[in-house]
Formats: structure tokens, sequence, C-alpha cells
């Protein structure tokens, strides 16, 4: 089983996305890897965003840190959700955790080619901690939760899997 140290952006963007999707990805059910929208993402970053060096600090990979210690993170879909934040927060937490005095997380959405600011406060530590917490707990069930509805699945790498019969 992970513990906090363990968890990494990608729990942390699941945990919001789908707590199923979360618990299969835990136990080291991936299959994104076969998801065009994976390989778009990837595409995106290699081609459009060369310039970024990806910093690896063991469970978790960000996508850049500028010499003003803002935490870069690009997504490749036009759509702002909360998962894309919460995942930036986290790697300014895990950052915090190790001595970096970070500024804050910086989120390029490709398409329109915006981006948004997010300094990191005592409040997104506080919600970083929460979510580590509550990755944890639904991480630490022997069943997995329910399925969403099918409408919330689509695009999702884990899709064959909840919805085959």
């Amino acid at each position: 089983m992970i513990t906090a140290d363990d968890v990494g952006g990608v729990h942390v963007k699941y945990l919001y996305h789908c707590p199923r999707q979360l618990w299969l990805y835990a136990r080291g059910f991936r299959p994104e890897h076969l998801n065009d929208a994976v390989q778009l993402g990837t595409a995106v970053h290699e081609l459009s965003y060369s310039r970024f060096s990806p910093v690896d600090l063991g469970a978790a990979t960000l996508d850049h840190l500028d010499n003003q210690l803002w935490v870069h993170e690009i997504k490749h879909s036009a759509k702002r959700r909360e998962a894309d934040h919460a995942q930036a927060r986290h790697y300014c937490h895990q950052l915090v955790r190790i001595g970096v005095d970070v500024q804050g997380a910086v989120l390029h959405y490709r398409n329109p080619r915006k981006t948004e600011r997010f300094p990191y406060t005592d409040d997104e530590h506080q919600k970083a901690t929460e979510d580590i917490d509550r990755v944890l707990d639904i991480v630490a069930h022997a069943e997995s939760p329910p399925r969403l509805g099918r409408t919330s699945c689509r695009g999702c790498s884990y899709l064959d899997y909840c919805w085959s019969q």
C-alpha cells in the first residue's frame, strides 16, 4: 500500500477525476498508454514546450520549475479543471516539503494559449495536505469505489474496464 510520500501528481489528479480511477491506478492498473488523449498530451508537451525541463521528485514529475520558483504544468485541453489545479498544488506541496520555497503554479493551456497562475498560500498547503489524506483513504479501501455515470467516463483510459460486461 502507498504512503503519503508515495502520493504523486497523477494520484491527486485522479482523485478529482474519479475515485475509482485512482483506486485502480494505485493498484498498478495503468492503461493510459493506450489512450489517444494521453498520447496527444505527450506529443503536445514534446512539440510545443520543448524549452521546459521536467523535474523528477520521485513519486511525482512536474513539467518545469523556473528560476523564480514557479511550477509550470502543461495541459493540452482547453477546459480548466479542478484536477489540474490540484495536481499543480500537489507539486508545490512536494517542493515545499523538501525545502524549496516555491511561489506557486502556472497552468499552461495550449489551446487557446492561456495561462493561469496560482500562488502557493497557506490555504493551498492545507488543501494539498487534505488531498493526500483523501488519496490514502480511497486507496486503503478493499473494494473499488463505484463507477461514475457513463457520460463522465468519456475519454477515460479506464472506460473499457469499468463499462465492459
